[in-house]
């Protein structure tokens, strides 16, 4: 007998709950005092729920197909912009690493004992770029030999510290020692309100006098992004089109108790002035344990956070690139971009974005303030991400009309109507949180507000043309040389001796159907210098090639 492939309604959930938590934005909900839940409500009803249903219609309908976001975009416009969808998701996870290895670098130092190298630039963005080609190379080895490390990983180094963070709240008031948010600083009117009396109280609904006082609105919604990954598993529910709803809203309760409850917890514990974005849950975590005369036990929360903050990286470092592999064999990127290693991990692909990693990790290194530095990785991660999800929605809502009688396992309720009220509302979050993106938030040093703004609009102008230009580019290389026939005679009429590709059913570089290229295997039109010399070196040399006949 077969064995039963369901799934239930709880580890669906649970699934995606685990693809969206990470500890490290506590600090930043903490930041915003009580006015947070405004922004989590915000995140889970607009961005979370929409996505996650969208998502699965979309996952069960073209789950046999593979590709993700890529196969959804192409099938309801055309492979171009479905390039540019998965192109996005992946550029806006390399984006996102060096954000997940600075909070990593962050628990080292507490870690050791020495928390001032939390605010390290040099420090933070050595051991960001030292510890992502650690995990490359671990990566490399095969799913298998990462499997371990991100399953504990997420139980040891999320779960467990996020429980521990709010016990410590709990046991701290009934202690009955003093409550941060009750002694929020006067001065800092976007989350408090002053009564007649000058009582300072929280606020539970912001203060909003510019677009910069909701910037962090792009950031906190980053914190629920990721939930479409788990979509592809709706068709395995026994009833997706109830279960599946459920699932997705209880991985929402989850996510929603975990944000709040553990940025609940760092408010009533840090003072206001004592949060910081890079190293506000290990202040949290070294006031309640240096209070109680365990100081000792900072150091061993530093190593689960940073065992956490790791596997999640390994997690999540050679899945968007998968996309990237699929689009690469279907012609749409160069050819050595299909190179695979033994274990069939896509290794010229991860060492491009390793090196950009290597890049954008140095901002921590060149910037005054590293928490201006992680906040500025995060604002470009949204807004490139964002795009990615306009691009899920429309698709979504496009594909309920050019194709309607496809078959989905799950389908959003309410006919063509309930998926534009669900994808309608997901896509005008998206597109206001992409707006708010570019305005410096009220609550961070980032000193001019006008060379911040700069510099998110110069990084999203950089990645979002490039799948445009290497498509154009690819277009360019591809054009077709003369068809020979059985002769060794060209279309033309003239006389070749020995045709290149006489002996092919279809020449190198030749589109396969339309405008889709075919990449030969790496034997027959590999140079044998490549095969014999370091996969680095040849990678390096065939990106140098690419990228400087863009240019020139």
């Amino acid at each position: 007998m077969a064995k039963n492939r369901n799934i239930t309604t709880t580890q669906l959930a649970l699934m995606t709950a685990a693809a969206v938590i990470s500890l490290r934005g506590l600090p930043m909900m903490a930041q915003e005092e009580l006015t947070m839940f405004f922004y989590i409500f915000f995140a889970t009803f607009l961005f979370l729920i929409p996505a996650a249903l969208v998502g699965a219609e979309l996952g069960s309908a073209f789950a046999s197909k593979g590709g993700g976001v890529y196969t959804w975009v192409k099938e309801a416009f055309n492979k171009h912009m479905g390039f540019t969808a998965i192109f996005l998701q992946w550029i806006q996870n390399v984006v996102w690493y060096p954000t997940v290895l600075g909070f990593a670098a962050a628990s080292i130092a507490y870690m050791i004992g020495m928390p001032d190298l939390a605010q390290n630039g040099l420090f933070v963005g050595l051991f960001s770029i030292a510890m992502y080609w650690c995990a490359t190379l671990v990566t490399l080895r095969g799913t298998s030999a990462i499997s371990g490390i991100t399953s504990k990983g997420f139980l040891i180094g999320t779960v467990l510290p996020g429980i521990v963070v709010i016990v410590m709240a709990v046991v701290w008031m009934i202690g009955g020692n003093s409550v941060a948010l009750e002694h929020i600083p006067d001065t800092v009117s976007q989350v408090v309100n002053i009564d007649a009396a000058h009582h300072v109280h929280p606020r539970l609904f912001p203060h909003i006098t510019g677009m910069s006082d909701i910037a962090f609105l792009a950031g906190i919604l980053l914190l629920f992004a990721g939930v479409e990954v788990h979509a592809v598993h709706a068709p395995e529910l026994k009833k997706p089109q109830t279960q599946f709803p459920r699932a997705m809203f209880l991985a929402a309760l989850i996510s929603f108790g975990l944000f709040t409850l553990g940025a609940l917890a760092v408010a009533i514990i840090t003072p206001y002035d004592q949060i910081n974005l890079q190293s506000g849950l290990f202040t949290t975590f070294q006031i309640v344990f240096e209070h109680y005369h365990v100081g000792w036990l900072t150091n061993v929360m530093g190593l689960l956070v940073a065992f956490g903050a790791l596997a999640g990286v390994m997690s999540w470092i050679s899945g968007p690139s998968r996309g990237l592999l699929w689009t690469a064999q279907e012609g749409v990127l160069p050819c050595f971009l299909q190179k695979t290693n033994k274990n069939g991990v896509q290794i010229n692909i991860l060492i491009i974005q390793g090196c950009i990693v290597t890049l954008l990790s140095s901002l921590y290194i060149v910037m005054n303030d590293v928490s201006v530095a992680f906040f500025l990785l995060s604002a470009l991660t949204v807004g490139l991400y964002l795009l990615m999800y306009m691009m899920m929605y429309a698709a979504g809502i496009r594909l309920r009309y050019t194709q309607p009688d496809l078959i989905r396992s799950y389908r959003i309720p309410g006919g063509n109507a309930g998926m534009w009220l669900v994808g309608g509302i997901g896509f005008l979050a998206v597109l206001f949180s992409f707006i708010v993106t570019f305005f410096p938030p009220s609550q961070l040093p980032v000193g001019s507000p006008a060379m911040y703004t700069w510099l998110v609009v110069v990084g999203t102008a950089v990645f979002l043309p490039l799948p445009v230009v290497i498509r154009g580019r690819m277009q360019a290389d591809r054009t077709p040389p003369p068809a020979y026939n059985r002769s060794g005679t060209a279309g033309t009429g003239t006389s070749v001796e020995n045709p290149p590709y006489a002996s092919s059913p279809v020449p190198p570089n030749m589109p396969r159907t339309g405008e889709e290229a075919i990449c030969m295997p790496q034997k027959a039109v590999g140079h044998r210098a490549d095969r014999n010399e370091a996969p680095a070196k040849v990678v390096f040399h065939r990106l140098g090639t690419f990228f400087r006949d863009i240019i020139f």
